[in-house]
């Protein structure tokens, strides 16, 4: 049997057929020629910077604090009623300046009391005195006995302690007199006075305190370092086999410096000297007592104030360095890229040399106070390439991609917007 086909159903069925050809062909074509017209997307910008060549000294934070060099505690050595405060709460004063000032009256009083008594004893003695010699003479004459002259020998020599005695009565009570003036000890700041005119003042065991003084110049700044720091800088240093007692003896001897910043300061700008190792570490921190003197001229430096010590571990040495913000991190390495330079061999002749982003995984070491982080290669590098030849990528690090094309801007090289060079 023959099949009959209906050519007046087919036709429109073969029509659009023929439309969807055609337009699959303008498609490719017209796909081809933009292919054909495009170019590759030209390569990121990114700054470059060189690595810096600067000699560096490991070293140790530690926290610590300051105290005054000599604190006093300003209390009266005799017995009396407040007259007069010579100072202001908070005052700077000097050493032997009259802070507080009894009332001298008593004082005045007992002296000339005291004088008195020594002028009757004086006057005794002269009696005394002439009555021995009135009797040495009787003896040979046969007017006086042994007895009568050795008591009045007897008389002289004890007229002569007791004004001896009186004698120093007076100068101890001239000494209360002088003591109701109370003075400062030492130069420094003054505290408030705990008591003020018309308080009575007890001496002895119930003695109040008056006031304190701390000094100001110079000041001490106290810290604990741990053993171990030290060893590591007698390992620096070359001590090895020395104990931490001896490496603090040296450390002394040489009046190492040190550098501090004080609470909410970043940098180490405060400068001193270490002055003091303790003879024993501590068992509970297995830590020294370190203290060191600052100069401290205008006052700046408050007793008590916390701080943040720095400690050179060892001698200076070379490093290459580069921006702590240039360095990135992969788990638990860490790496640079960089704009490599390729030979025109291996970019092509057709399209000459192209600077290509590279890896290159590091150590890292000290970061220093301007933010460059102190760097070694952590893989071996190829024959000629050194460190401090690297072109450091140090700014869009997001937008290039390691063996890609990378047009580095090096410093000084980016022209101004709408200018040329030529």
């Amino acid at each position: 049997m023959r099949a009959i086909y209906d050519v007046s159903i087919a036709r429109p069925f073969l029509r659009v057929l023929s439309i969807g050809l055609s337009l699959g062909a303008a498609a490719c074509s017209s796909k081809d020629s933009s292919q054909a017209g495009s170019s590759a997307p030209p390569a990121p910008k990114a700054g470059v910077a060189q690595p810096q060549k600067r000699d560096l000294t490991d070293y140790e934070e530690f926290n610590g604090w300051l105290e005054a060099n000599h604190t006093v505690e300003v209390r009266s050595r005799v017995r009396g009623h407040i007259r007069k405060v010579h100072f202001t709460d908070g005052q700077m004063v000097e050493k032997g300046q009259i802070l507080f000032e009894l009332d001298p009256r008593p004082f005045v009083t007992d002296i000339e009391t005291a004088k008195d008594t020594l002028k009757i004893y004086e006057a005794q003695k002269v009696a005394a005195e002439k009555e021995q010699a009135r009797l040495k003479e009787l003896l040979g004459k046969g007017g006086a006995s042994e007895r009568q002259v050795e008591k009045a020998e007897a008389d002289v020599k004890s007229l002569d302690a007791r004004i001896s005695a009186s004698g120093n009565e007076v100068k101890r009570l001239e000494l209360d007199l002088e003591y109701s003036k109370i003075r400062a000890d030492v130069a420094g700041r003054v505290s408030q006075a705990r008591l003020t005119e018309g308080n009575l003042v007890n001496a002895g065991g119930s003695d109040p305190l008056l006031t304190t003084i701390v000094s100001v110049d110079p000041i001490r700044l106290y810290f604990n370092i741990d053993e171990r720091s030290l060893l590591r800088y007698a390992r620096n240093a070359g001590a090895q086999g020395r104990s931490a007692t001896q490496i603090l003896s040296q450390l002394k001897d040489e009046k190492s410096p040190f550098t501090f910043s004080r609470d909410g300061e970043k940098e180490f700008v405060h400068q001193g000297t270490i002055a003091f190792g303790d003879n024993r570490i501590d068992p509970t921190t297995g830590t020294l007592q370190i203290y060191g003197t600052v100069a401290n001229k205008e006052g700046k430096y408050i007793p008590g104030a916390r701080v943040r010590v720095r400690v050179p571990i060892g001698k200076p040495y070379p490093a290459v360095l580069i921006p702590d913000t240039a360095i990135l991190a992969d788990q638990d390495q860490r790496y640079v890229l960089i704009a490599a330079e390729e030979k025109e061999a291996d970019a092509g002749a057709k399209t000459g040399p192209k600077t290509t982003v590279r890896r290159r995984n590091v150590l890292l070491g000290t970061l220093a106070d301007d933010g460059m982080r102190a760097i070694q290669p952590a893989d071996k590098l190829s024959e000629g390439e050194k460190t401090e030849g690297w072109w450091v990528l140090v700014d869009s690090l997001q937008r290039v991609r390691v063996n890609y094309p990378v047009e580095p801007q090096k410093p000084g090289e980016a022209a101004p917007a709408g200018k040329t060079g030529g």
